[in-house]
């Protein structure tokens, strides 16, 4: 049921706290049985912006204040002293609705991790059914991994640039094997991203799974409305209080009768947990919030991806920098109304690469992404003027971690957010060799009849200092942030849910989201938040 205004108070079977990758479709599972009632709490707008649906204007709305929220990281020596941004999406679809729009599964050996770790329930041979449940693959794939009937299209590129195809070439020199289907039996190899793109259009998880759910009655969808703090009675969670309006606007309530299920991401879901009395009891009183109950892993662990780019001049043929200016843009939009493959129904990153950093690793550690595309130094999402190719990589499971704080009880102001980036050694080492894989691709017999030689960070740039103050200076977040409500067993402290996603030794809530991954996934994060919402559901419905 779509509701054009805030109900001042309700009482549902199920609350549910954001509208992203796993929001909607906890939101759509529930509801399909008609017994119970459910509503979602969407601190963002609905998703009407066209720019939303068309996979060319992420570059226009990832930085957006009006879908996301324009969060940063805190300044550290391996930045530069940066602050890095780290948006996050605020409108309905959540992250998925701004996201680069790849899908990408992990390795099978990291959630074989996460049930060794005391996760009984989440080994690859128990995940990889909610994989499938979600996707209707469109394209090659085996069924014995790839789903046929789900909701969520998956589909292969259909743009096909001579460029791409010499980097596919360049890397099998190199010794990487084309792998068409890194979802399949093996990650490793190059190949070209599947995407959540389907006819031209994104797909993000409000419109596949949100959308349609909103015709039943039992659903209710509530946007603009912040949540502030999760209501408890004693240690059970009853309701969630919210802001409707905006900062400042009026105050509301809804009582869940079952569950509270928070699904605000790896940022702000700790930070509401804090909100509520629930964490470091350090920081709960640095805030003036009465402890309900100490968790000193809420809000730690977080991990994510960091990433560097190379950029090569062009020669010989156009890129997507001309592409993108009229008059040859008026050519591609044409060919996208008339859904035929253009520019404007690409995902940022065209082609992957997933390889070891060194030989003698039983696995990739490194994830590589490449486009016939190149940004203009110190302007986002502003093309280079030239013809330019981009090559950037970054380290799958990185040992740095960091955390998340709420530093104030207004619900609307950011919080601290420390991932402590390249803080390890290893870290460094790592990206070190991934950036000269990068150097190396872009210098491959494939591609040199295309390339007129290195722009960023340029062939003056050759010693390790060298390249750690380039990475530095340019080092960017994937987005990727998760690990601040970690899964695993009551008896380490660290950890915030239980392998049902129940926050320990509180009643009537769990969290569902990128939160509670015990280890990051050597991965874009958003295919596995899905399962992880896929799983969710049955495990709460069972119940």
């Amino acid at each position: 049921m779509t509701t054009p205004l805030a109900l001042p108070q309700g009482d549902f079977d199920y609350i549910i706290i954001g509208s992203g990758a796993a929001g909607s479709i906890l939101a759509n599972r529930l509801s399909e049985d008609p017994s119970v009632s459910v509503c979602v709490l969407e601190a963002g707008p609905s998703d009407w912006d066209p720019m939303l649906h068309m996979p060319a204007g992420y570059i226009k709305k990832v930085f957006d204040p009006k879908v996301t929220f324009p969060f940063s990281t805190e300044p550290t020596e391996h930045t530069g002293g940066r602050r890095v941004a780290v948006p996050q999406g605020r409108t309905l679809g959540g992250s998925t609705a701004i996201n680069g729009l790849v899908y990408n599964r992990g390795q099978a050996e990291d959630f074989d991790d996460w049930a060794a770790a005391g996760n009984l329930g989440w080994s690859y041979a128990d995940v990889l059914p909610f994989f499938k449940k979600t996707e209707s693959r469109i394209g090659e794939g085996d069924d014995k991994y790839r789903g046929r009937s789900g909701l969520m299209p998956i589909t292969s590129i259909d743009w096909i640039h001579p460029i791409s195809e010499a980097f596919i070439s360049g890397a099998q020199e190199l010794g990487i094997p084309r792998n068409p289907d890194y979802n399949g039996a093996t990650q490793a190899g190059v190949g070209y991203f599947q995407r959540n793109i389907h006819r031209g259009y994104r797909m993000s998880t409000a419109r596949i799974f949100l959308r349609p759910a909103r015709k039943r009655s039992n659903l209710t969808v509530l946007t603009r409305a912040h949540a502030a703090k999760i209501i408890f009675d004693g240690s059970r969670a009853t309701g969630v209080e919210y802001v409707r309006g905006g900062k400042g606007g009026a105050c509301h309530s809804v009582s869940a009768r079952r569950e509270v299920l928070l699904c605000a991401g790896a940022l702000n879901t700790p930070k509401l947990l804090q909100l509520s009395g629930v964490g470091p009891a350090s920081v709960l009183a640095s805030l003036g919030v009465p402890v309900l109950r100490d968790m000193p892993g809420v809000g730690h662990h977080l991990k994510d991806h960091f990433s560097i780019r190379v950029v090569a001049k062009v020669q010989g043929i156009a890129t997507i920098n001309e592409l993108a200016r009229a008059p040859r843009l008026w050519g591609q939009i044409a060919r996208w109304l008339f859904k035929q493959p253009s520019i404007l129904a690409l995902s940022p990153s065209l082609v992957h690469f997933f390889w070891q950093s060194r030989q003698g690793l039983a696995r990739p550690d490194l994830q590589g992404v490449f486009s016939p595309a190149s940004y203009r130094e110190g302007y986002v999402g502003l093309l280079d003027k030239y013809p330019g190719m981009t090559c950037g990589v970054w380290q799958h499971r990185p040992e740095s971690m960091g955390y998340v704080h709420a530093t104030s009880t207004d619900p609307f102001e950011a919080p601290v957010i420390q991932p402590n980036y390249l803080e390890h050694e290893n870290d460094r080492r790592v990206l070190l060799d991934g950036m000269r894989l990068a150097r190396e691709l872009l210098k491959t017999q494939a591609l040199a009849q295309y390339s007129v030689g290195e722009s960023m960070p340029g062939v003056q740039v050759e010693r390790d200092d060298e390249m750690l103050d380039y990475i530095r200076r340019y080092g960017a977040s994937s987005y990727h942030l998760n690990g601040t409500a970690r899964m695993g067993p009551s008896s380490e402290r660290v950890n915030v849910v239980d392998a049902q996603l129940r926050v320990h030794g509180l009643q009537g809530l769990r969290v569902v989201d990128a939160s509670i991954m015990p280890n990051i996934v050597s991965a874009n994060t958003c295919a596995s938040t899905m399962m992880i919402a896929e799983k969710a559901a049955e495990m709460i419905l069972k119940k």
